[in-house]
């Protein structure tokens, strides 16, 4: 008689029990503003941070782990992410103002965190009506826009290590700088407090409008795309130096370099993560090739090849 065969465990019966939920093979292109991407292995969504402090401080050594946000300044490789996908959903999402300040979860969207201040007749964050993404994104690239960047209006932020410890770290600690934070790789953002003042709520709601205006009338918001795809260089635009290698519309099977705005990459339809990602490569090239300048990608590209 035979003897039984070993069961060897999946991934999802060696994590710990957490209050949150976990699920498999989840559809990652489900959550990505371009809608390309292959499954997270497993998607762990956090109750709140003391959950997610005890998952990190029990999971096994060996289990990778990836954090994403809304997905809109994600690139998802076609074979998708291997280990656990961290997720921060209701448990981080919530924006709060007290006095001059606005607490905000890192899983809120960076415009409801503008139109909390904004109910609250606080300015100062209005600039984030115009970012798509999340405050954990915005403190991990010091995301910015018409002039104000994260580092001008953050006071402190929390974050959990990935030993389940708790950081709380002031705005000069984190040391952001242009799409850049010195934080640890490792941190995962769970909140954040930012400094505002009384202002007008009829001003403030006017400049929240001329903002999304703009964003319409230059970007093309209404497209599968990521956002800006690559950071501007020093002293330069990137949409100014792709249009002089000559890639505004350059396409590739499912991808097009958005004729609007051509720093923005275009799912046009049944486009694959590789196709954007080597129509981008091809763009830096051109790019390097014509200026001499080497664009550094601002789209954040996890997971593996397919």
């Amino acid at each position: 008689m035979m003897a039984a065969r070993a069961h060897t465990p999946s991934l999802i019966e060696r994590l710990p029990t957490v209050r949150g939920r976990y699920s498999e093979d989840s559809h990652l292109s489900r959550v990505t503003w371009f809608g390309v991407g292959g499954p997270a292995e497993v998607m762990y969504r956090p109750a709140d941070r003391d959950d997610l402090a005890a998952f990190l401080a029990d999971k096994p050594d060996d289990v990778p782990v990836t954090v994403i946000g809304v997905g809109s300044n994600l690139l998802v490789r076609d074979g998708g992410i291997p280990g656990v996908v961290i997720r921060l959903g209701k448990g981080f999402v919530e924006a709060t103002c007290d006095g001059e300040t606005v607490r905000a979860g890192a899983g809120a969207l960076d415009a409801n965190v503008a139109r909390a201040a904004a109910e609250a007749g606080l300015e100062g964050l209005e600039f984030y009506s115009g970012i798509p993404g999340t405050i954990g994104g915005a403190l991990r690239m010091n995301a910015g826009a018409y002039g104000v960047e994260t580092k001008d209006v953050l006071v402190s932020a929390e974050a959990v290590d990935l030993s389940g410890r708790v950081h709380m770290v002031d705005a000069q600690t984190l040391g952001l700088s242009y799409r850049h934070s010195d934080a640890p790789a490792d941190w995962i953002f769970t909140a954040a407090i930012f400094r505002a003042k009384p202002g007008e709520r009829v001003a403030i709601g006017t400049r929240m409008e001329e903002i999304q205006a703009s964003r319409e009338a230059t970007q093309p918001i209404r497209s599968r795309t990521g956002g800006s795809t690559f950071k501007n260089p020093p002293g330069e635009k990137a949409w100014q130096l792709i249009e002089r290698a000559g890639c505004r519309g350059l396409t590739r099977g499912g991808v097009m370099v958005s004729e609007k705005h051509c720093n923005f990459l275009i799912n046009t339809g049944g486009a694959t993560a590789a196709e954007l990602e080597g129509l981008g490569e091809d763009v830096r090239r051109r790019v390097r090739e014509a200026t001499g300048i080497t664009l550094e990608w601002e789209i954040k590209r996890v997971g593996v090849p397919r």
